[in-house]
């Protein structure tokens, strides 16, 4: 792949220097980066085109947001919606390009005499302290408990980035000791190649597997776009990679390991993170002499390892690794350890990762649901499986993204003795499940679907779950169909849903609305 660098400079000398100047904004949306970019620049006295090719009607919360603030000089706002023009990028002074639309081939931003993104003004104009989190899983986890842990310790702190809220927000309440935490998207990373303003306090790089590989058609282009991340470090800074191995067959084609490759680049102090304790500096798991979980760490300046994480609020063996990354984050931000172990351990998660959101009742039976629509990967939906300690009710399936869905056909089709068996998979429709069905006919699970919609799903798990309650009232809890703890239902699609929702936000939010319409 040819990657794309951008200008080290800026088409603004300053924030005053927006005043005037023509901005196109390319994507206005509904996550949130288009609407901010569009309040920025307005705010800061620009003359804005808000570009999409969604229309009017698809894009009405956005469009009805900037219509009823009374604060906007909206005089100075044009929509250009259902269509691109290309004077429109021809003309502007500056393109703030949505991260979702590839440079290469595109006319429009050919035509642009300068693009930027919230996130590289952002990082242009500030000089906040960063710490910066990308990876293939368990980044937003671990972004939103760095900020809940800094918060929660006494810090004015702000997150943002891939999470969905756009840095330009609070863009005017930062400082040069105002930590930010930003989540980046392998994409969002490309648009910063070549400006050289990413230069982050911190930088962790999560477990990588391969995702968005109709994106980039292999693995070593998809990682590219990570590696951006700790490029611009510097000694005094500090980079965190895995130190256990890659999934098979999905390491570097130079042989080793991606934590070992990211090591040997960075300019900054490296640590790891590790499922068990090895020859690192860093932190690991451990398991206490009680059969509790334990996270330690050691630095460079540590004769012995400390404590820095007990027991969690959270269920899953990755989210400990989240968790954990996020302790050394508050160590390295000088909070004591005690003080670590007390805030992360009443961390209770965030929205559609594996998110607990309600219960159902039959009798003295309770079910209680889990949305985890953020599982965009096999791995993670194959992960959610085995988080609760218990066989789950799952509900999975959707659109293919170019990966291979082995990791999650084998914990559903040939699990190993260490791994848990499913009850029974409920499916979405889409080209993903299309391709799973096949292997769980042919190994006899059972499986219900494929469902075009949530409610025709749901209604069809509810028949069944109550089936099998009046089925086996009568019996004991031998029967293996109910015991005496509660039961999982966990929603982890490991695959998009394009065509039935507008993302995976909007997804765990439908789902979640519809068990409680329907439950």
């Amino acid at each position: 792949m040819q990657f794309y660098s951008y200008s080290s400079k800026c088409a603004f000398s300053s924030i005053e220097d927006i005043k005037g100047k023509r901005v196109t904004v390319m994507g206005l949306g509904l996550n949130g980066g288009g609407l901010a970019a569009v309040r920025f620049f307005l705010k800061n006295g620009a003359y804005v085109i808000s570009t999409d090719m969604k229309t009017e009607e698809q894009l009405k919360p956005s469009v009805d947001a900037l219509k009823a603030d009374k604060l906007l000089p909206l005089e100075n706002l044009t929509f250009r919606l259902g269509e691109h023009r290309i004077e429109d990028f021809e003309t502007a002074d500056c393109v703030i390009k949505n991260p979702g639309v590839k440079y290469e081939g595109n006319k429009y931003l050919a035509a642009a005499k300068a693009i930027e993104t919230d996130l590289s003004i952002f990082l242009r104009f500030t000089d906040c302290p960063i710490i910066a989190v990308t990876g293939s899983k368990g980044k937003s986890s671990t972004v939103s408990a760095i900020h809940y842990g800094l918060t929660q310790a006494g810090y004015k702190c702000f997150l943002g980035g891939n999470i969905t809220v756009s840095p330009l927000t609070f863009f005017d309440e930062v400082s040069s000791d105002t930590p930010v935490v930003i989540e980046f998207s392998s994409w969002q990373l490309a648009d910063l190649r070549g400006r050289g303003v990413l230069k982050p306090h911190i930088s962790i790089i999560t477990k990588i597997v391969p995702d968005h590989q109709n994106w980039y058609g292999n693995m070593e282009d998809y990682v590219a776009d990570k590696r951006l991340i700790y490029a611009d470090q510097s000694p005094g800074d500090y980079s965190i990679f895995d130190f256990d191995g890659d999934e098979p067959g999905t390491g570097p084609a130079s042989g080793g390991t991606w934590g070992e490759l990211f090591a040997t680049e960075t300019k900054a102090t490296v640590l790891r993170y590790g499922s068990a304790k090895g020859d690192f500096y860093g932190v690991w798991q451990e398991t206490a002499s009680d059969g509790s979980f334990l996270g330690k760490v050691l630095l460079p300046q540590m004769s012995e390892p400390q404590v820095i994480l007990k027991e969690l609020s959270v269920p899953g063996k990755h989210m400990k690794t989240n968790v954990l990354n996020a302790a050394l984050v508050l160590y390295l931000m000088h909070i004591p350890a005690e003080k670590i172990i007390s805030i992360l351990g009443s961390w209770q998660g965030i929205t559609h990762r594996l998110q607990f959101f309600h219960s159902w009742k039959i009798g003295s039976k309770e079910f209680k649901f889990y949305n985890d629509s953020c599982a965009t990967v096999p791995e993670a939906a194959a992960a959610a499986t085995q988080a609760f300690g218990k066989p789950v009710y799952l509900i999975t399936g959707g659109t293919d993204k170019g990966l291979d869905l082995y990791p999650l056909e084998r914990v559903l089709c040939k699990p190993d003795k260490t791994e848990l068996k499913v009850n029974d998979v409920y499916f979405l429709s889409g080209s993903a499940t299309d391709k799973i069905l096949p292997k769980l006919e042919d190994s006899g699970i059972k499986y219900y679907g494929d469902f075009s919609s949530l409610d025709e799903l749901l209604e069809c798990l509810k028949s069944n779950l109550t089936k099998k309650f009046e089925k086996s009232a009568s019996k004991t809890s031998a029967s293996g169909i109910f015991d005496a703890t509660s039961q999982v239902v966990v929603f982890s699609p490991g695959a998009t849903s394009f065509g039935m929702f507008n993302n995976e936000f909007d997804r765990g939010e439908k789902f979640m609305n519809a068990v409680k319409r329907i439950f």
